[in-house]
């Protein structure tokens, strides 16, 4: 929106004198002789110009203008701000249902890899649950590699007594430690 101000090329605390001589300069650039061929646009900005020093050259006209300014500004702000929470809101909502989808698309492709499907399987079922393709895919090749990892841990624990999967190796922080550990695989 351009203020009245704008239209003179004035800051809104502009004195008198910087007023009328912003209107002076901007009424000989927009002289309707002083633009041929440009009659029509150069007599609507001509207009404006008068309209604008008319109303900022008297100080009466001056402050109603700047009272309903702002306050029609402080309108704007306001209805602004209430529609970006408005937006803001409709964005948080979104981002939950897209996140409670999310959730319930792992739940039921963890419980097809758990039942030993495979993932072209789980991708064709998620696909049938309404999924996203790139996100089906996503969360099928997801939840197909945690399966595999989970079972080749169940079949190394079965192989190895000790706790083959979730065993630490600690790394040695002085050469006799290093000696110690690899004599007696001390931990």
């Amino acid at each position: 929106m351009t203020t009245l101000y704008a239209t003179l090329g004035v800051p809104a605390d502009a004195t008198l004198d910087e007023i009328k001589l912003a209107y002076r300069r901007a009424a000989m650039k927009w002289h309707p002789d002083r633009n041929p061929g440009r009659e029509a646009e150069s007599h609507a900005a001509f207009q404006q110009i008068r309209d604008a020093y008319a109303i900022l050259s008297d100080a009466e006209q001056r402050q109603v203008y700047d009272d309903v300014f702002e306050r029609e500004m402080r309108r704007w702000e306001a209805e602004h701000a209430a529609q970006e929470a408005e937006e803001r809101q409709a964005q948080e909502q979104a981002r939950r249902v897209a996140q409670d989808h999310y959730e319930k698309m792992v739940a039921v492709a963890m419980r097809y890899a758990d039942q030993g499907h495979a993932r072209d399987v789980l991708f064709g079922i998620l696909l049938g649950k309404d999924c996203e393709t790139e996100l089906a895919g996503r969360i099928a090749d997801s939840v197909h590699a945690l399966h595999q990892s989970r079972h080749a841990c169940a079949e190394s624990q079965a192989a190895a007594p000790a706790d083959a999967c979730t065993a630490r190796t600690e790394i040695p922080t002085s050469p006799f430690e290093a000696f110690w550990q690899g004599l007696f695989r001390f931990r």
